[in-house]
This record gives C-alpha cells, structure tokens and sequence, in this order.
C-alpha cells in the first residue's frame, strides 16, 4: 500500500484531473493523489454523513476514514460552476461533471463529481458512417462513453471534413463548463441551454439561426425533444444524439423516444391475415 501510495506521487497529473482534486477539501485532495492513479480516476462520491470514496474500474478507494461533513459539500460547491434546474454544475474549460443530490428543503446533501476525458480516435469505429451524413443514434446505458463518441464525431465533422457543426450542449457536458468550449470538440460550435427543459427548443433555434449541416445532442429523453429531433433529420441536416437503452427493442417499446425510430403505427388486421400470422388483428 505505501509502495502504491508512492508510485501515485510521482504521477504526473494531467492538468484537468488536477482541477477536479483542486475543488476537493484539502484533506481529501491529499489522499486522492496518494491513493489513486489518475488514469483509472472514474468519480468522486461525497455522501453527507460517509466516508468519501473515489471509484475506479472494479473497486472504491476510501479517501478518509471520517464522514464527509456539510462544509466539505459547500466547499466543493463553492469551487465549481453555478448549478443548473438540473442539478449539474461543472468546472470551466472542463469536462467534469458535479452532481447534487438535496434534501427536501434544496440544501445539498450528496455529490458525485464525474471524471470527463476527451479521448481522440474513439469515432474511427464509426468514422464511415459519420462521415456518409446520416443521422446517427447511439444507445447504452450511462457511464458507457456516449459522450465521449459525440464529441469526437463532432470534431471529426468539423476539423477534418469542414462541416457547420452545431452542439447544443444542455448540461455543458460535451463542450465542457464556461463560455468557451473544450479543445476537444474542435471548430465545432456549441449552443449552451438554459434549462433542460428548453432543450428541444434549441435545438430548433440553432437549425433555423445558424445553418448548421450537422447537429449534435446529447441524452434525448423527452417525446419533444425527440420530435424535434425528428423534425431536424426532416429538414434535411444530419442529426447526431445519444438516448439511454440498450437495444432498438428498448427504443421502441418506449412511447416517450420510439418516435425517434420513425414511430409505431396501429394497424388492423383483416380476420384470414390475423390467423395467417398468428396474432390479434390489432
């Protein structure tokens, strides 16, 4: 353990990841780079009341051996951005991601502060389709690196193919906190979103205001977000997004995003069709 301790040390810290330990109480940046590695760094989680655990791939690491008290949480608070109607705050020119859990009366009561990397080369898997101008739709469940793919694809189309690339970027997770976006998503633009609940609305906005050829978006997760994500794709610009699922099956048993997927129709059967293929006929 010393010898880890040691070894975690002399690690060169990458600059972001340091800005993240930086928000943290002293105590517990201290024992973030003794105990852990940068590169394996998933997430911080301050829980009032528990111990702060740092969690990399199959294991948390303690950071302290005594509960996280209510001036560690409004410390963290007071050293990274404004938190929105979602509950997300990040830290500028960042790709971290600060999430608050409150109590009943809005105080925060729970942290959970998300190691953001920008991660080049991760869109050559897909790189023909992106580059063919359809709409593309990823699925997985969260934490899988949804957004790390979009935001590679958005600098893929805007660096090397010189497409009008729009993000409209709700959390600021994909072009990082602040008013001036990550490097990681290249010449791409970005289009901040007051509320969550707006979303949809911007996305409209930044078709009919900037004349993006592709537009990118992250978590569609309302039935109007997903008719305006139909209505983008209609309209002749390539649209690049991510919903939670984990199959198309998912997508469509969902009545709240299968419009995504073109929509379900209910059609009726005549009586000789429904018995030739073994189902009701509607």
């Amino acid at each position: 353990m010393a010898e880890a301790r040691q070894q975690s040390r002399t690690v060169n810290w990458d600059e972001e990841i340091e800005l993240l330990a930086r928000a943290l109480p002293p105590d517990l940046a201290r024992a973030l780079h003794e105990r852990i590695h940068p590169s394996e760094l998933l997430e911080i989680v301050l829980d009032l009341g528990r111990e702060p655990e740092a969690r990399v791939p199959g294991r948390e690491v303690l950071l302290a051996d005594h509960p996280v008290s209510a001036s560690d949480l409004e410390h963290v608070a007071n050293n990274v951005g404004q938190f929105g109607d979602d509950n997300r705050a990040g830290i500028e020119r960042t790709l971290h991601r600060v999430s608050a859990i409150r109590n009943r009366s809005g105080r925060i009561v729970g942290l959970t502060m998300r190691v953001g990397r920008a991660v080049t080369g991760t869109g050559e898997i897909s790189r023909d389709i992106v580059i063919s101008g359809q709409s593309i739709l990823l699925l997985g469940r969260p934490g899988i690196g949804k957004t790390t793919m979009l935001r590679e694809c958005a600098r893929l189309l805007a660096d090397e193919l010189r497409k009008r690339v729009v993000i409209v970027d709700t959390s600021n997770e994909i072009g990082g906190d602040g008013d001036i976006p990550h490097p990681g998503i290249g010449r791409a633009r970005r289009m901040q979103v007051k509320t969550p609940l707006l979303q949809h609305a911007v996305m409209i906005e930044a078709v009919e205001n900037h004349m993006p050829e592709v537009i990118v978006i992250d978590e569609i997760g309302t039935e109007l977000e997903a008719a305006a994500a139909r209505t983008i794709a209609e309209r002749g610009v390539q649209l690049i997004a991510t919903a939670h699922g984990q199959t198309l099956e998912n997508l469509l048993v969902n009545p709240t995003l299968n419009d995504l997927l073109g929509g379900i129709q209910s059609v009726t059967l005549s009586d000789e069709e429904a018995r030739r293929r073994g189902t009701q006929k509607s």
